[in-house]
């Protein structure tokens, strides 16, 4: 039992690594998204109704989610018609995550990852992109999500700058 979330957790690595073997927009494909999806879930809310809660296992699924945000981009914006500003947005994001991961690496000397509510929003919104995008199309779409990760990143980007301490699981800039 005391491996468990991690375990899930590392098995979510996997199965978005899978992702890249795997047909964009297929069943094979979306089943394994929706075990991404649901395993990030789980491994968190076990975790901590098992009281397992650890900076291993915080950083291990900050690893995961980014692992599955890069093969889902990869994998579904080829197969998209998404216009250059999406592609300029999504790199500004990038952007902000990559000065956010520099300055906590100087100022916390390793990962600083936040699971912030915001985060933790845009993470499900783009779970939901695919269904999104099927029925709102891309520019609704990629207007909602990169609106939320715009400002979830700016605002760990705040709390990184701003705080002494890492606090991986502050909720956000508003909130301790």
């Amino acid at each position: 039992m005391k491996f468990l979330p991690n375990s899930i957790t590392i098995t979510r690595i996997i199965a978005s690594l899978f992702l890249l073997m795997t047909d964009p927009l297929s069943c094979s494909f979306f089943a394994l998204y929706l075990f991404c999806g649901l395993s990030d879930i789980l491994d968190g809310f076990l975790a901590r109704r098992l009281g397992l809660i650890s900076v291993l296992g915080a950083t291990l699924d900050s690893i995961a989610d980014c692992i599955f945000v890069f093969v889902a981009l990869f994998t579904l914006l080829p197969n998209i018609a998404a216009p250059h500003w999406v592609l300029f947005w999504i790199g500004g994001i990038f952007l902000i995550k990559g000065c956010t991961f520099v300055i906590g690496i100087f100022r916390y000397g390793g990962l600083a990852f936040l699971h912030t509510y915001l985060n933790k929003v845009t993470g499900g919104a783009l779970f939901c992109f695919p269904l999104f995008y099927v029925y709102g199309g891309i520019t609704v779409t990629a207007s909602l999500l990169c609106g939320i990760a715009t400002i979830a990143a700016l605002e760990e980007l705040c709390i990184n700058i701003i705080e002494k301490d890492l606090q991986r699981d502050r909720k956000g800039l508003l909130f301790k």
